[in-house]
């Protein structure tokens, strides 16, 4: 198995203790089912979840923005609607397979994607308006240093959104997140051909911090005004916070 990249799980940043190659690979090879399974473990509500992202980013037409993490494209193809022909939305990904997936599906003239790390994003500093990452934060090797990134190419007044999967509190929440993600979304996988990506998938979430630590990470990038709220009975976190 090959080494953490550097400063995966450190204790400043934290992040996803699995090795990132192995996390790509893992994608890639779940590339062609990886949007359907969004659908049908989320019952379809990974759409709106998407859309209350894109509000959150403030995004109007001529802006621009980038989606970090994008996958086969979904909240990109959203933040493209968002900027409108005069504006620019960018997905990046490390996973080819998810960008192949992603430029083969129809979408705004706006959007194009490019391969990059999540830590070393290809662009320079204070070029968009918003970034987004959308399910997959709790992947990368460093959560602090990807919010750092992601504020870094951010223009001041602009919005650094994250929308992620997440353990609810307690009650109902909690005991259905447990029976879904642990128990029924492995199977769900199993039978789709995911096989070990959706065993990994409950490992990550269980691994993510709670909702209050990725606030002060957002604060500790240098973000203000950080907010956050919990959707689907708290099995969904949703925060933004405002480029200084």
């Amino acid at each position: 198995m090959p080494d953490r990249a550097p400063g995966a799980g450190s204790a400043s940043g934290g992040g996803n203790p699995v090795p990132p190659a192995q996390v790509r690979t893992m994608f890639d090879r779940i590339a062609p089912i990886y949007e359907r399974m969004n659908t049908v473990m989320t019952a379809g509500l990974d759409a709106r979840w998407r859309r209350d992202a894109v509000r959150a980013t403030g995004l109007r037409s001529g802006m621009a923005a980038v989606d970090v993490a994008c996958g086969s494209g979904s909240l990109t193809r959203l933040l493209g609607d968002a900027v409108g022909p005069s504006g620019c939305a960018i997905g990046i990904d490390v996973s080819e397979a998810m960008l192949r997936e992603a430029a083969g599906r129809v979408g705004p003239s706006s959007i194009r994607y490019e391969r990059a790390d999540a830590l070393a994003l290809p662009l320079d500093d204070a070029t968009v308006d918003a970034a987004t990452i959308a399910f997959g934060l709790r992947n990368v090797a460093n959560y602090r240093a990807c919010l750092a990134e992601m504020a870094r190419v951010t223009r001041p007044g602009g919005r650094v959104v994250v929308l992620e999967i997440a353990t609810p509190s307690g009650g109902l929440g909690r005991w259905f997140a447990e029976l879904w993600f642990r128990r029924i979304v492995p199977l769900i996988g199993r039978v789709s051909g995911g096989g070990s990506a959706y065993r990994y998938l409950p490992d990550s979430v269980r691994r993510y911090p709670p909702p209050d630590a990725i606030a002060e990470h957002l604060r500790a990038v240098g973000l203000a005004g950080v907010r956050w709220r919990r959707l689907a009975l708290g099995m969904v976190t949703l925060h933004a916070g405002r480029k200084i």
